[in-house]
């Protein structure tokens, strides 16, 4: 699984449970019409039952320069109120936490849910998209490290 290069994204939602968030690369477009996310979220994750009980959540994906807030999120040692005050954050159309710097935010409602394994997959209608026209790169995860991917190639 190590050599499937993916984006790095932080997923997050917010509700009568707070926000909560963690750091993801299984998220994968499966429609566009509607416009449809899958995102895998590990039953462990201290997330997944709020995204689950909010029946929201956002693909906040990840410039090149912020692996810092990448490994923020990822980390058990790290709670909720670090891991948001590491960075800033805009309230989105149904309420979920949108990085403000982010390469993109995909607000979604979250459509079907199936446990799969260790994971739970989430099938999320994209209801609204804010997306950056600065940043330069986007932070992908393969073979264990991140690395940078050019926008302009």
């Amino acid at each position: 699984m190590a050599l499937l290069a993916a984006a790095v994204s932080i997923i997050t939602t917010d509700g009568d449970n707070g926000r909560h968030g963690f750091t993801a690369s299984a998220v994968c477009s499966v429609s566009d019409d509607p416009p449809t996310l899958l995102v895998c979220i590990n039953r462990v994750a201290s997330a997944h039952p709020y995204i689950l009980d909010h029946g929201t959540l956002a693909v906040n994906v990840l410039t090149g320069d912020q692996q810092a807030l990448s490994s923020a999120f990822s980390s058990r040692s790290k709670t909720m109120e670090e891991r948001f005050a590491a960075a800033t954050w805009n309230r989105g159309t149904v309420g979920s936490p949108l990085l403000a710097d982010a390469l993109a935010s995909f607000e979604c409602i979250v459509d079907q849910a199936i446990d799969a394994g260790t994971h739970t997959v989430v099938l999320a209608r994209v209801v609204d998209i804010v997306l950056s026209t600065e940043a330069p790169d986007s932070l992908v995860w393969f073979s264990r490290r991140y690395a940078a991917l050019p926008r302009d190639a």
